[in-house]
């Protein structure tokens, strides 16, 4: 299968583990959500609701996306529940991991059309014919991530016992190993922003953590989540000093921690409470200048992780549901643009639910307008997504 030939780019950066415990279907009931709205006058406030729906209905016209499904990876007859995926930084490859102890390694032209490839059939493959190779692991995957700028060729997985393995791609090897967890299940991994092979700090959350990620800007960021309801922002080079931000509003533990980038510090949150998050994180340590923006709501997710994933220069965010659909929300609108049933092509239906869903995040300027979205299930199928934006009269 081919390849597309974009250089890789060098760079030095090194991995972090982090290491979580699964999630208790015993955590604690449902809450509601409680905010702060602005104080108003009863005149006012009628004339503030009538200008913001006008906004809100100009901008749900503005962030209207034509999706299409494009492909389809149909599971094999061992059940397979698609933990993590991730596309490699140079754009050429994808990785996938979960229950069935495989990495498999995918080209992005089997999955995703041509370039300016706007229509055409649904392509359907199996596991055997769509991935390119796999490596076998030990145990199974709840984690991977390709080193950021290694050339597509170091890619890093974190299992169930508490092992974080870095492979060489092309030679299909370990090339390192970690095992500090004490058997403990790693969910989430990312690259740090300083030297060492070793860990060189470490941020305690108040109960297990349950995802992870850098500030992909590069600054020296990174964000938590956490079961006791709550996310959190270290600075990396003052991780003992505690958080600098706490960001508090969910009701359940928080899976999902993710940058969303655009002017000052956003970040989106995903939690057990059927909600993702947005916040405007201003700075200040204690979690000072943390201003909840809005929730979003619509997808299922009470009792599992189904992935959440943000394409920063698209402003959408993708999630799974535990209803067996993807939902993608734009960010400056509460309820979903986009929702998908994932349909278990040429079988019988199942129930199940989607696991794990990543954007493409090549395209970096406005211009370029079209994203890619994969989703897993808990079946082991993966599926393919192209949005583009549509062209409005001015």
């Amino acid at each position: 299968m081919g390849a597309n030939t974009k250089e890789p780019v060098a760079s030095n950066f090194q991995f972090l583990e982090v290491i979580t415990q699964s999630l208790l279907n015993t955590v604690q009931s449902r809450s509601l959500y409680v905010w702060a709205m602005n104080n108003s006058t009863s005149t006012a406030s009628d004339i503030y609701t009538e200008e913001e729906q006008g906004r809100a209905e100009e901008e749900k016209a503005r962030s209207e996306w034509d999706f299409r499904l494009c492909t389809v990876v149909s599971p094999g007859q061992v059940p397979d529940i698609v933990g993590a995926i991730d596309f490699d930084p140079t754009d050429r490859l994808v990785a996938s991991g979960g229950i069935a102890r495989k990495i498999r390694i995918y080209s992005l032209r089997t999955l995703l059309p041509p370039e300016g490839h706007a229509g055409g059939a649904v392509a359907f493959y199996d596991h055997s014919t769509a991935c390119d190779f796999y490596i076998c692991t030990p145990a199974k995957l709840g984690s991977l991530r390709w080193r950021p700028a290694s050339g597509g060729r170091v890619l890093c997985s974190g299992d169930y016992d508490g092992v974080v393995t870095e492979y060489d791609v092309e030679r299909r090897v370990a090339v390192f190993e970690r095992d500090e967890h004490a058997g403990r299940h790693v969910r989430s991994l990312w690259d740090t922003r300083c030297g060492g092979r070793g860990s060189v700090a470490v941020a305690r959350a108040g109960a297990a953590v349950c995802g992870v990620e850098f500030d992909p800007g590069g600054g020296p960021w990174v964000g938590v989540g956490s079961a006791d309801r709550h996310a959190y922002v270290y600075d990396v080079r003052a991780v003992s000093a505690g958080p600098v931000a706490v960001f508090a509003g969910h009701g359940r533990a928080v899976t999902y921690v993710r940058f969303a980038g655009g002017r000052g510090r956003a970040v989106v949150s995903s939690g057990t409470d059927n909600s993702h998050r947005l916040w405007d994180w201003v700075g200040g340590g204690g979690g000072g200048g943390v201003e909840e923006v809005r929730a979003y709501r619509g997808h299922a997710n009470a009792l599992r992780f189904v992935g959440m994933s943000v394409w920063r220069t698209g402003r959408l965010v993708a999630s799974g549901s535990e209803s067996n659909e993807v939902f993608v929300y734009d960010l400056r609108l509460e309820e979903p643009i986009w929702v998908r049933g994932f349909e278990d092509h040429g079988r019988e239906a199942e129930s199940g639910f989607v696991s794990a869903v990543s954007w493409r995040q090549a395209a970096e300027t406005e211009a370029q307008a079209d994203g890619a979205l994969l989703a897993g299930g808990s079946n082991g199928a993966l599926q393919a997504f192209v949005c583009k934006r549509k062209t409005l009269p001015n």
